[in-house]
């Protein structure tokens, strides 16, 4: 039993229909948490019905998203996408398209093949010299084979401005081309996603003392963009310092608190650095009692450890690369922001994870990080859907190939001028969460070496969007 369209599917659905009668590419940017893998579904199941295609492939970037697309899309169609005898088709990650022999491509040649990508940024691709692994695949294999192409993404932009695989851009000026958008404001708007509020955390009297032998030093910064500019500390340290965890963490359970007193099952979201890190957070999690869950790429049956999340009650999850694109779990609700990467592809995707809605009571979506400047930055381009300094194609280097370059950028606070100011239309509350706390931060290296502590002089920077 399939369930009712929303407005935006139903339209993007009609126009593919009509755009696969002249073209067989198709490009859909929709929000994170709009609907993607259900529309592509129905999309799915009216060329079926239509007899325009005989067989459906799906490749997506994660083994997580990829169960995803198999159960969704087995639901729409009543037919599995399992690649076993019976099935309309299959569903592979994207590192599993180089590992299929010519037998399997030649399904494209023998059977009229619908072919989706979910978040196809991740696959760089119009000229094989400027193409990562994935792209070239789509270039080499599938691109004038399939009978059609639905491309997907709700960040579709590349931090190496490269060319995404199967994009169109206009000439000269570069501008992406999308045969159908569909915004964070639109979905707000339309009740189908959270409206976010962002929430910074800053300190306005950070003491740091350098000593050198016999020497001392002491300085005061007035905010964390101070003192990531001007001292040694870096901002993974800041991320890992315990004080700063727990004033974090506390911010999110005593929002958690509130959302699940209208909505009890609410849940949150921990995106942690490494392993090491989320066991740090899980420990502090644990010493306010909360109920936690920690999920790696080393946490055995993790897809089973977030499916049981997905369905329970518990209060929190804390991740490391296996919750921050694709995976759907409608109810978190509040996410602390935790992770050393500062591209504006994996900050919203993360903040995707909270925006679906599930009903009428959960109308906002929480997000609780620390005031570093490129956050600041990112925080306050939230409204601006598709911005147009990111979807726009420029002129880069040919790349060294010699491994394949997904990885995400990591700025530093010396990247960006000037974004130590107020964020625009939001409001700041001066806010005392304990006394002074000293702790040993590691240096660059072992001469001179410095201790940060921070005052009770904390406050909040909150930006409402939309």
């Amino acid at each position: 039993m399939t369930r009712s369209l929303r407005d935006w599917q139903s339209g993007c659905i009609t126009k593919a229909l009509e755009h696969f009668k002249v073209t067989p590419h198709f490009f859909c940017q929709a929000t994170p948490g709009a609907g993607k893998t259900y529309m592509a579904a129905e999309l799915a199941r009216r060329l079926l019905e239509q007899n325009r295609i005989d067989l459906v492939l799906c490749f997506a970037p994660s083994c997580q998203v990829v169960e995803g697309f198999r159960s969704t899309f087995a639901t729409v169609l009543g037919r599995r996408l399992d690649n076993q005898i019976g099935a309309v088709g299959a569903a592979y990650t994207y590192q599993a398209m180089e590992y299929r022999d010519e037998g399997f491509w030649q399904l494209l040649d023998d059977y009229r093949v619908l072919v989706v990508f979910d978040e196809i940024h991740h696959c760089a691709g119009h000229d094989p010299l400027l193409s990562n692994a994935w792209g070239q695949q789509i270039l080499h294999r599938i691109q004038d084979r399939a009978a059609f192409t639905l491309a997907l993404s709700g960040t579709p932009w590349r931090s190496d401005d490269r060319a995404i695989a199967l994009a169109r851009y206009s000439s000269p000026e570069g501008h992406l081309i999308c045969d159908y958008r569909y915004g964070l404001r639109d979905a707000v708007a339309d009740g189908v996603c959270r409206s976010p509020r962002i929430v910074l955390l800053d300190n306005e009297k950070v003491k740091v003392t350098e000593e050198m032998g016999a020497d001392s030093s002491v300085k005061l910064f007035p905010s964390f963009a101070k003192l990531l500019w001007e001292s040694p500390v870096t901002y993974e340290e800041l991320l890992r310092h315990d004080e700063v965890i727990d004033q974090l963490l506390d911010l999110g359970c005593i929002k958690l608190n509130e959302l699940r007193l209208i909505k009890p099952d609410a849940a949150g979201l921990v995106v942690a650095t490494d392993i090491e890190h989320a066991q740090q957070i899980a420990h502090a999690l644990n010493a306010k009692g909360e109920g936690c869950r920690i999920v790696t790429n080393k946490t055995p049956d993790a897809q089973h450890v977030i499916n049981s999340f997905r369905h329970n009650d518990s209060r929190w999850i804390v991740a490391v690369g296996m919750i921050s694109e694709g995976t759907d779990i409608p109810r978190l609700q509040v996410c602390c922001y935790f992770s050393r990467i500062r591209t504006e592809l994996h900050y919203r995707q993360v903040l995707g994870r909270v925006l679906r809605r599930t009903g009428e009571t959960d109308d906002q979506a929480w997000l609780f990080m620390l005031a570093e400047p490129m956050l600041h930055r990112l925080a306050e381009r939230i409204s601006d859907d598709l911005p147009d300094d990111l979807a726009v194609l420029n002129e880069v280097q040919i790349p060294d190939f010699s491994s394949d370059s997904n990885a995400d950028w990591i700025g530093s606070a010396s990247d960006i001028d000037g974004l130590a100011g107020s964020i625009k239309n939001g409001t700041e509350q001066a806010i005392g969460l304990g006394a002074t706390n000293t702790a040993s931060l590691a240096g660059f290296a072992a001469e001179p070496s410095y201790q940060v502590s921070f005052s009770n002089h904390y406050r909040q920077q909150l930006l409402a969007c939309f």
